[in-house]
């Protein structure tokens, strides 16, 4: 089996774990999902600064997949700063067969993207504004730039159509 990654990285509240989410529940069973936040938040417990645990967790579980999946999703919002290195590491490791996304929307669609899910309880705008790091591009080949234009259907189709190519 040669296993696909897909990294899904973008601003809090721009969709990429409803993409995620949607994307591994439409290609099945063995899909991979590795999510930033259910790794450093829920399993680790780590706040998300330089060097913390959860970067080099992350690395490990998505190399796990390879091979076993045919999938692996690696989605989050995964600061290049911070997790940039270990992306990189990951696209290599899966010999480039690697399809990168960056969801890049005004920060007024991430509020009004968080305002209608399930986290709006958790946190709000003021959060969002200082976690806010506009065009963190990895600037890796065939990185796809998402924009509000698209709407979530669009997103995972493009996605899909990708991966059968």
């Amino acid at each position: 089996m040669e296993s696909k990654l897909i990294i899904i990285r973008g601003n809090s509240g721009s969709g990429k774990t409803t993409t995620a989410k949607s994307l591994q529940s439409h290609l099945g069973h063995g899909t991979l999902l590795v999510s930033q936040d259910a790794v450093r938040r829920e399993m680790l417990k780590v706040h998300d600064r330089e060097g913390n645990l959860s970067i080099d967790l992350i690395r490990q579980i998505a190399e796990y997949g390879k091979d076993k999946c045919e999938i692996v999703i690696v989605e989050g919002i995964l600061y290049k700063n911070r997790y940039g290195e270990m992306l990189n590491k990951l696209i290599q490791f899966y010999n480039q067969k690697t399809f990168t996304y960056y969801f890049d929307l005004p920060f007024e669609e991430t509020v009004k993207r968080h305002n209608s899910s399930s986290k709006k309880m958790e946190f709000g705008e003021d959060s969002l504004r200082a976690w806010w790091n506009p065009q963190d591009y990895l600037g890796v080949d065939g990185e796809m730039i998402l924009t509000y234009d698209r709407s979530q259907n669009d997103v995972l189709k493009l996605i899909l159509n990708q991966l059968q190519k």
